[in-house]
């Protein structure tokens, strides 16, 4: 069964309004167009960087336009790749524009990534220029002197520059009042090279074209349209597909973009009022506990107001799911009547909430304007969901990876299904297939999930045997993800057939190296990390019963033969947790993100109670629901 976009009159009016996109040959030929209809527009305000900056589509086009002129005074040349290492900034966006331009491709990464990681981005793409943000992470890099030598050009986006590197307004001067040759290359030619997240320091290198670009400006229309000079707030890194793809198709609707962070977002969500924003299910989270603990300050007696209308506008969203018949199990007429009766009970209260409550609690929480909050990187929690859609936000879950430019699915706000990630983008075909036999399932059968369409990588940058076991002769892509196909050909994921944890944060973690770090451990047998879509890992721990009892009785600690059984001894829990932590700290290039929230003992992995296969690989999935309590405890549930 084959799962294809099925153009609504509604999509296909939206994406007539954005039809400057498909004119296109290039990323970087939208600036001109901006500059000419929608000139005196703010583009980019940067408030909270390095150095400020704010300016108009006009002004954009021109920096973007002098930015190629230097790069190729500088010796950049049509086809060459630069590596571009920085955070969020309107000087990012000119240096990755003018790289464009000039018929360059960047490799990005951002500065506060492993000094390990980074050289082996630059050493990997055969980079010929280097832009970095800073001179801190200049020296942080410390290049041989052979590594070098191959650049010939080192530029520096942010302060006083370091010797033998040029600094951002000598750049710019070197370029003024030049002419770029226009690149002779076109859609197919090579915009970007990602890099995918690992711990191994050997993450492949995601070569993205043009075309697969200016897809996700286009098809992106079909989820949101804003206005021009629409308020955009950017929060999550430039440089990640998500954040990239998002910023380029807001920019193309001439909408004004701020660059804010975590640390200022609560301040500017107020201030900007945005419109669209693109997030990750961490930030919905965080928000959603802001308002618990907000709510815990007041009385007793508002509280129970607060959590009665919050409980009839969320019991009265779902009624009206149901009754539409929005959800992922399919509802029989009489079922859905019934729920057509519900929501019309509880309307009043919800309306009265609607008008006296929701509206100041949206201002609170997302400015009061958001309209299409588009959250990636991982799957939204039920509760949070139906939060947010209780007072009036609905959250446009997406999916996709780097590997796909990465949006190959949304939700739309006319079909918002809770716990799918959407509708086929626009020319985007789903498959699923069984897990071993890669037989074509039907709709609600679960199995790995193909893509197809125009924003599918060619391949991984000098990896053709890493390439043929995703990329199959005729298109497809193996996302490495289960799911399943709705019969209105939406998507819901299950799970992941692949090994890597996305964390609510978006955060991408390779399990593999993590565990085999602590099964050298003299006190565990096997152990499997948990935590997709949680804010922290976990893990579950087959243990050396002996060793622990003796290492536990160093500690001070007396336990039984049995541990305390499954999922284990809660002191001895806390202790086994703490020398996993100190194990995973003292990898060569550990992050702060892979360290354990918990523990739990489990029961053996073998090849006999089927949670291992016949080559001793571990099948995550059915571990995962054999021990699916420990894992609730673990995240304290």
């Amino acid at each position: 069964m084959t799962a294809s976009w099925m153009p609504t009159a509604r999509e296909q009016e939206a994406l007539q309004r954005h039809g400057h996109i498909q004119e296109l040959e290039r990323v970087d030929a939208v600036w001109p167009w901006l500059a000419e209809r929608h000139g005196t527009i703010t583009a980019v305000d940067a408030p909270h960087a390095a150095h400020a900056e704010r300016f108009s589509f006009a002004e954009l086009a021109q920096r973007i336009a002098t930015a190629a002129a230097a790069f190729q005074r500088q010796g950049v040349q049509e086809g060459d790749v630069v590596a571009l290492f920085a955070e969020n900034s309107p000087r990012w966006l000119v240096a990755d524009q003018g790289l464009m331009r000039c018929g360059a491709a960047d490799a990005v990464r951002g500065a506060s990534a492993p000094v390990e990681e980074l050289r082996y981005i630059l050493d990997d793409c055969n980079a010929t220029a280097l832009v970095v943000q800073n001179a801190d992470l200049w020296r942080r890099l410390d290049l041989t002197a052979s590594q070098r030598q191959g650049l010939r050009l080192v530029l520096q986006l942010e302060g006083e520059p370091e010797q033998g590197v040029l600094g951002w307004e000598a750049f710019l001067a070197s370029g003024a009042g030049q002419q770029s040759v226009t690149p002779t290359s076109a859609r197919t030619a090579i915009a970007t090279v990602l890099y995918t997240s690992g711990t191994t320091g050997q993450p492949k290198g995601v070569p993205l074209t043009h075309a697969n670009l200016l897809h996700q400006m286009q098809s992106l229309a079909c989820v949101a349209h804003p206005q021009p000079g629409a308020p955009v707030l950017s929060v999550l890194p430039i440089w990640h597909a998500y954040e990239r793809s998002a910023s380029y198709y807001f920019l193309s609707c001439a909408c004004t973009q701020t660059y804010t962070n975590i640390k200022q977002l609560k301040k500017d969500l107020p201030r900007v009022r945005p419109i669209a924003m693109a997030t990750v299910p961490r930030l919905w989270e965080s928000v959603q506990a802001g308002f618990e603990d907000v709510v815990k300050t007041f009385p007793p007696s508002r509280q129970r107001l607060l959590r009665a209308a919050l409980a009839n506008s969320a019991a009265h969203r779902k009624a009206v799911r149901t009754a539409r018949n929005l959800l992922l199990q399919p509802v029989a007429l009489p079922g859905r009547m019934t729920a057509a009766a519900v929501a019309a009970l509880r309307w009043p209260l919800h309306a009265l909430a609607s008008a006296l409550i929701w509206p100041k609690l949206r201002l609170q929480l997302s400015g009061g304007r958001l309209a299409y909050p588009i959250s990636g990187g991982g799957a939204i929690a039920p509760h949070i969901d139906a939060f947010f859609e209780a007072v009036g936000i609905e959250l446009l879950v997406g999916y996709g990876l780097t590997e796909t430019s990465p949006v190959v699915s949304c939700r739309r706000p006319w079909r918002n299904i809770r716990g799918s990630s959407g509708l086929p983008m626009p020319d985007t075909e789903f498959r699923i297939v069984d897990q071993e036999s890669g037989a074509a399932l039907g709709f609600r059968e679960r199995g790995r999930v193909l893509v197809r369409g125009p924003q599918v990588m060619g391949g991984y940058l000098g990896k053709p045997e890493a390439s043929a076991k995703v990329l199959s002769a005729d298109g497809w892509f193996d996302t490495g993800d289960l799911g399943m196909l709705l019969p209105d050909g939406s998507v819901a994921l299950t799970g992941r057939a692949k090994d890597t944890i996305v964390l609510s944060s978006g955060e991408n973690i390779e399990p593999g190296p993590l565990e085999e770090a602590l099964v050298a451990s003299p006190l565990i047998e096997q152990v499997m990390l948990v935590g997709q879509d949680e804010r922290q890992l976990g893990a579950l721990l087959v243990p050396r019963v002996e060793p622990i009892r003796a290492w536990a009785s160093e500690q001070g600690l007396s336990v039984g033969e049995d541990l305390g059984g499954r999922p284990g001894d809660s002191a001895l829990l806390n202790l086994l947790m703490r020398e996993c932590n100190r194990v995973l700290r003292l990898r060569p290039g550990a992050r702060g993100d892979e360290r354990l929230c918990g523990v739990g003992l489990v029961e053996p992995f073998s090849i006999e109670n089927g949670l291992l296969t016949q080559t001793l690989k571990q099948r995550r999935d059915r571990i995962s629901r054999r021990d699916a309590a420990v894992i609730e405890r673990i995240y304290g549930r």
